[in-house]
């Protein structure tokens, strides 16, 4: 018999510095009202110059690590924003290294805000095809409202960007929830729309760059983005929830709660009415705002602790990452 592969526990941590929506128009010009009721964010916290992405996955993880054995631990992925402390430099080993993991390798795994849905599937396809490995100590970070510019129009729309860490042990022989099935569809099309310009091989970081601000993270034509991305954005959503699930022997009947990146409003009510899900059928981030990978770990977790899901429930995490990738990976609640 197949042992069970699932989540055992997951973490979060938020730095204690909160920008409101309130602070969030003054910013970007863009009145509060709107921030809230269409955008979907009330506040979000911020980290200060002293916590980093490699941080806040460290305090996440602490938590996980007080109730099992850094010991037990025998793989360390990285799963967060690639914007971290440093830049060509691995957090992985790290975060390793502070939390103990001794026994563990580490390595990252890196698609912007689609990768939780994927770590997860690399997570139970490691542990189905090497039997030596036992626990696997996801973790992740962000601080992206450090590369906002909110002078940019371009790209202040963006400013849901948040900072936090979460954090998940996925192992076998699991007794809270089953890992089941994957799907993932990339677009490549889009590869040239976000990105922050410089501080790569195309522009190295050099006295232009920096003033002309090109550190930050930038849309290149939000307008063309725009008309391309409406049209598949939703259906490709509802394609690899879909996909996933039939994977898994189920349908979109079955699911008792979608956990998603955090969006606007108006594109969550379309995800929720093209599966009939009803508003209270999801975790919705409108305090904390998106932090890159980690928002469906953050929903799965708040989940568990507010008593959303139930023996036999299955839900839903799902994400996408510009570039432009979605995906979406199904979780059995066994609790």
């Amino acid at each position: 018999m197949t042992e069970r592969i699932g989540i055992e526990e997951t973490s979060v941590y938020f730095p204690k510095d909160v920008e409101t929506a309130a602070t969030l128009a003054e910013k970007t010009g863009i009145p509060e009202s709107v921030i809230i009721e269409k955008f979907g964010l009330y506040e979000k916290h911020v980290a200060d110059q002293t916590m980093h992405a490699s941080d806040m996955a460290i305090e996440a993880a602490k938590n996980i690590l007080a109730k099992v054995d850094p010991l037990s631990i025998d793989v360390v992925i990285y799963f967060g924003s690639p914007h971290k402390d440093y830049y060509v430099w691995s957090s992985a080993p790290k975060i390793s290294y502070e939390l103990g993991t001794r026994n563990a390798y580490a390595f990252e795994i890196m698609n912007v805000s689609s990768c939780f849905p994927i770590a997860l599937k690399v997570a139970k396809d490691m542990l189905n095809s090497d039997h030596s490995i036992e626990n696997i100590l996801l973790v992740g970070g962000c601080k992206e409202s450090q590369i906002l510019d909110y002078s940019n129009k371009r790209a202040r729309f963006m400013f849901n960007f948040a900072d936090g860490g979460a954090s998940a042990l996925v192992k076998r022989g699991a007794s809270k929830s089953e890992i089941l099935e994957s799907a993932i569809i990339t677009d490549g099309s889009f590869h040239n729309d976000v990105r922050v310009p410089a501080g790569g091989s195309v522009h190295f970081a050099s006295y232009v760059t920096v003033e002309n601000r090109q550190h930050y993270i930038d849309v290149t034509d939000p307008l063309s983005m725009k008309e391309k991305l409406d049209p598949v954005s939703v259906p490709n959503f509802h394609k690899v929830i879909k996909k996933s699930l039939e994977k898994s022997g189920l349908s979109v009947e079955d699911i008792q709660l979608l956990l998603p990146l955090h969006t606007k409003r108006s594109m969550l009510r379309e995800l929720l009415d093209g599966l009939n899900l009803s508003n209270d059928k999801a975790i919705y981030l409108d305090h904390y705002g998106h932090m890159s990978a980690l928002d469906p770990c953050i929903g799965l977790h708040f989940a568990s602790e507010q008593g959303k899901l139930k023996n036999g429930d299955i839900a839903v995490a799902v994400s996408a990452g510009t570039g432009y990738t979605w995906a979406s990976t199904v979780i059995k609640w066994l609790g």
